[in-house]
C-alpha cells in the first residue's frame, strides 16, 4: 500500500492505552498543528484506521489494550510510515534491533524530546510545514 503524498496538516496516529498519556499525546500532534489519528487504546482499532489510510508517522506504545503493537509496527514499517515507540515496558536498544529505523523513547520521556522526535519523524514524509 503506497502513502498519498498529502499537502494538507501530516497525519499523527497514536495508539497509547493510558488515558493521561493518551490526552497529553493527543495536545502534543495538535498543538503542533498536525492532525490527530486517534488516540487508540488498542492495535485492532488502529489497523482499520490504517487499512482506510496511512499516516504520515505513527507513535505507537508497544502494549495496547489487546497485546503488542508490533503487527500494526510491521504493516506501517512496511509502508514507509516513519514510527516512534513510546513506552516504559521495552528498552529503546531492544527497539532499534528490530526497526532500526524507528526512534525509541523511553518513558517518561521530556517534552521536548518526544517534540524532537515528532518532527523529525514528520518531516521525512511530509514536504509542507504544518499551519
Amino acid at each position: 500500500m503506497a502513502r498519498p503524498q498529502r499537502m494538507e496538516r501530516p497525519k499523527v496516529l497514536v495508539v497509547e492505552d493510558e488515558f493521561i498519556i493518551a490526552l497529553d499525546l493527543s495536545e502534543t500532534v495538535q498543538d503542533l498543528g498536525y492532525e490527530l489519528e486517534g488516540p487508540y487504546a488498542d492495535r485492532r482499532t488502529a489497523l482499520v484506521s490504517v487499512e482506510a489510510e496511512l499516516p504520515d508517522c505513527a507513535i505507537l506504545d508497544v502494549f495496547a489494550a489487546d497485546g503488542e503493537v508490533y503487527p500494526l509496527a510491521d504493516k506501517l514499517s512496511q509502508a514507509g510510515v516513519p514510527i516512534i515507540f513510546h513506552s516504559g515496558h521495552v528498552a529503546p536498544e531492544e527497539i532499534r534491533s528490530r526497526y532500526p529505523d524507528a526512534q525509541a523513547c523511553a518513558k517518561p520521556c521530556p517534552p521536548d524530546r518526544l517534540i524532537g522526535a515528532l518532527q523529525e519523524a514528520v518531516s521525512r514524509t511530509h514536504c509542507t510545514d504544518p499551519v
